[in-house]
């Protein structure tokens, strides 16, 4: 297994991570990831940790709780070995003052999911969403006061703009109060928004990006297949899928699973390894969250890593998932004399490609 930093962090994290929105299925919504139990997380969790992968996220909002509860007893006597993520920010209950990154919700917050996971510590702690109506400084003042503490090591965002990401960061730099480290960011061969904005930012900053959903909700499996109707066991005909797309993105999809067929036959592995493993060499990207319903599922994406994409592979992927981006960003693209272009630190080798 691959360690990477994570961002301006002495934190070395392996470069696949388990996502644990699959344990518990406590609502509808996560019914449709999954229902896993303590006993199959656990044999998961053995799975992943005889590959090397001992980095967990999960989510207070995940099963409401659900989750961190089933991931703190199948990780139990495995503490001092694992790394272990999880967030707050959207609603939890309809108490008025339990959703947002107040310093009141955050501490009862952290301190609930600590009980949860049955820990002392939280690993990285993450703000799942921006709370544009709490001040700033009063969630960074909390968010340090929980590392201080020690119920913390380090703290990252999740779906931020690059806005609310660089105004973070500076008020931290600004009072001398830890720093965002890592960005939990939505980034696929299907949607490509990260690139514009967030991926410069993270670059100029030494922001870490955690990826989620790496596989569009399942579109890029290989189940969605031209003049095919759409799987109605998967994840997206169930509503259980956290990524927004329209009927206009069908025939980009297509176009992009016909070149990871064409580059697995290549590489004699599979779809969705061949869509892993083009992340894994995007810049600023220190992991990718992966999920599985079952072993073989899980097994498949840990085969993602252990080898690369050449460069003429990467290109035809880059290619064939190309959209035009929003303005600035495209005008931008014009003089390139005056930018740094995400683009050239893959065209140049400054991600170690291997050529």
């Amino acid at each position: 297994m691959e360690y990477r930093q994570l961002g301006n962090s002495g934190l070395r994290v392996p470069v696949l991570s388990f996502g644990t929105a699959t344990f518990g299925g406590g609502t509808e919504f996560f019914k449709a990831w999954g229902s896993t139990q303590v006993d199959e997380a656990t044999r998961l969790v053995k799975l992943c940790m005889d590959a090397g992968v001992n980095f967990f996220d999960t989510a207070n909002g995940y099963s409401k709780g659900g989750s961190e509860e089933i991931l703190g007893k199948a990780v139990r006597g495995l503490r001092d070995k694992v790394l272990i993520s999880t967030k707050a920010t959207f609603p939890f209950t309809s108490e008025i003052n339990d959703f947002g990154s107040s310093r009141y919700h955050l501490i009862r917050a952290c301190e609930d999911s600590l009980r949860r996971l049955s820990t002392d510590y939280i690993d990285v702690y993450h703000m799942h969403g921006f709370d544009g109506n709490t001040p700033i400084d009063e969630t960074l003042k909390a968010l340090d006061t929980l590392i201080q503490s020690g119920k913390v090591r380090y703290i990252a965002c999740s779906n931020f703009s690059g806005w609310h990401l660089m105004k973070s960061l500076s008020v931290s730099e600004c009072y001398g109060w830890a720093k965002y480290v890592a960005h939990q960011a939505y980034y696929s061969l299907l949607n490509r928004d990260f690139e514009w904005e967030l991926m410069p930012l993270g670059i100029d900053q030494n922001v870490g990006t955690i990826v989620w959903s790496p596989l569009a909700s399942g579109k890029l499996t290989g189940k969605y297949r031209r003049n095919k109707p759409f799987p109605k066991d998967a994840r997206v005909a169930q509503g259980g899928s956290p990524v927004l797309n329209t009927e206009s993105d069908d025939q980009r999809l297509y176009d992009i699973v016909d070149v990871l067929d064409s580059v697995s036959k290549e590489v004699g592995k599979t779809i969705s390894q061949v869509a892993l493993n083009w992340l894994l060499q995007r810049p600023t990207v220190c992991n990718i969250i992966i999920g599985a319903r079952t072993q073989e599922q899980l097994q498949e994406n840990l085969d993602a890593v252990g080898w690369n994409l050449t460069y003429d592979q990467v290109k035809r992927l880059d290619d064939a998932s190309a959209i035009l981006p929003a303005y600035p960003y495209w005008h931008q693209r014009q003089f390139p004399m005056l930018h740094t272009d995400p683009q050239l630190y893959v065209k140049f080798g400054k991600r170690n490609l291997k050529e």
